[in-house]
């Protein structure tokens, strides 16, 4: 079992960016498939994107293609997400997930405990 911990969210402008970080502990010798996740007030919580055990496979949601992208570096035990062009549609708590299969959904084994994006207008 491992542990997920995300940080880097915060408030920005629309056009802005911000690159989010989801740091793993406990057994990181176990490998998973990770996922990036979000849910706004009122809403369910939606997939944004996920990445392959190693990275070698990416897969994200329509709204967010070609302006976030998903990666690992699995040495620092962390998954990133690159979100550029943020709009205020992309407002939402983010979270990151980890399970063993791909492309990760919401039900997910193991969930952080999420971080906050908010895109002002």
């Amino acid at each position: 079992q491992v542990q997920l911990v995300e940080s880097g969210g915060g408030l920005v402008q629309a056009g802005g960016s911000l690159r989010l970080s989801c740091a793993a502990s406990g057994r990181t010798d176990s490998s998973y498939a990770m996922g990036w996740f979000r849910q706004a007030p009122g809403k369910e919580r939606e997939f944004v994107a996920a990445i392959t055990i190693i990275g070698s496979s990416t897969y994200y949601a329509d709204s967010v293609k070609g302006r976030f992208t998903i990666s690992r570096d699995n040495a620092k035990n962390t998954v990133y997400l690159q979100m550029n062009r943020l709009n205020p549609e992309d407002t939402a708590l983010y979270y990151c997930a980890a399970d063993k299969s791909f492309p990760v959904d919401v039900s997910a084994r193991i969930w952080g405990q999420g971080t906050q994006v908010t895109v002002s207008s």
